[in-house]
């Protein structure tokens, strides 16, 4: 499985080198403290090149986390991240979106740790109006505990797409014609956490942390935020026409970036709530707008 992984991984690097990137701008060395602070247990977020890195620790007593300064509608959000190393079941580090309200909307990176030798699982959710049980769960085609790589939340009127180093991995698009919510009323702040979960994270809970491996670390750089920014009362941003997000081009995946997600798909998905029939009967209205179903 690893094998396969490192070899379909050279022949992704290539797709991608080729392929329009979700942003054609990408900023280096943003330090922390330009768009973050931390949220609790400040004395677990260690800090590194001026700031410019940090890591979070999760321990027997606490995690950790940070979020950013300000709220948004629409826009990009990227960070580099590089996972817990070694065994890291029942650990979720987590990169997400989300508003304050009851009926909030969310979008979700979580990555499942797993014990030593086996992948990690990335899990995506997205919440609109405080409905989400929009699980899908992939495999990576790399080991993210080795280097940093960048995530990536790109959110438009249009679509809100999920990318992994510029690779789509997931699109879930607006389909208020069919009756479904979709984020654009409630400014959204990012946050960022590492925290121990192994009550659900690894096997369903059945793999449960081992705290002698403690203190587990994941390493965040590239503090990346594109957005409108918008007071927590917002119910609208203006950016039509007026930001690259906005243009043509971001409002639905080009033909590689199809072809693209269709591989990932293809190769690498182990869960889709689109296709889970014992649990979704009657398929999901939003699911009628995705291609492969």
């Amino acid at each position: 499985m690893v094998s396969s992984l490192w070899t379909v991984s050279l022949i992704l690097a290539s797709l991608a080198s080729a392929a329009v990137c979700a942003n054609p701008r990408r900023p280096v060395d943003v330090q922390f403290g330009r768009n973050y602070v931390p949220t609790w247990a400040f004395d677990h977020i260690k800090y590194f090149n001026g700031g410019s890195e940090i890591q979070l620790h999760l321990d027997k007593y606490t995690g950790t986390g940070f979020q950013s300064k300000g709220s948004y509608l629409f826009g990009h959000f990227s960070m580099y991240i590089k996972m817990v190393p070694g065994d890291s079941a029942g650990t979720v580090t987590a990169f997400y979106l989300s508003s304050q309200n009851a009926e909030h909307d969310e979008i979700d990176f979580e990555f499942l740790g797993n014990r030593t030798g086996q992948p990690y699982i990335l899990q995506t959710n997205v919440f609109t109006g405080g409905k989400g049980d929009r699980e899908q769960r992939i495999y990576l085609w790399f080991d993210p505990t080795k280097a940093y790589h960048r995530y990536s939340i790109l959110w438009n009127l249009y679509q809100i797409v999920f990318f992994v180093d510029d690779v789509p991995i997931r699109v879930f698009k607006n389909s208020k014609d069919l009756g479904v919510k979709f984020p654009f009323d409630q400014p959204m702040k990012i946050y960022n956490s590492l925290w121990n979960a192994d009550d659900w994270a690894t096997r369903g809970g059945l793999e449960k942390t081992d705290w002698s491996k403690a203190p587990f670390i994941a390493a965040y750089k590239g503090f990346h935020i594109d957005g409108c920014e918008a007071s927590v009362n917002a119910k609208f941003c203006d950016t039509q026409g007026k930001r690259w997000w906005d243009q043509p081009e971001f409002r639905d995946l080009d033909a590689a970036q199809w072809q693209r997600l269709k591989w990932v798909r293809q190769k690498f998905t182990i869960y889709n709530y689109c296709t889970d029939r014992k649990r979704y009967p009657q398929l999901p209205p939003e699911c009628r707008r995705d291609r492969d179903i």
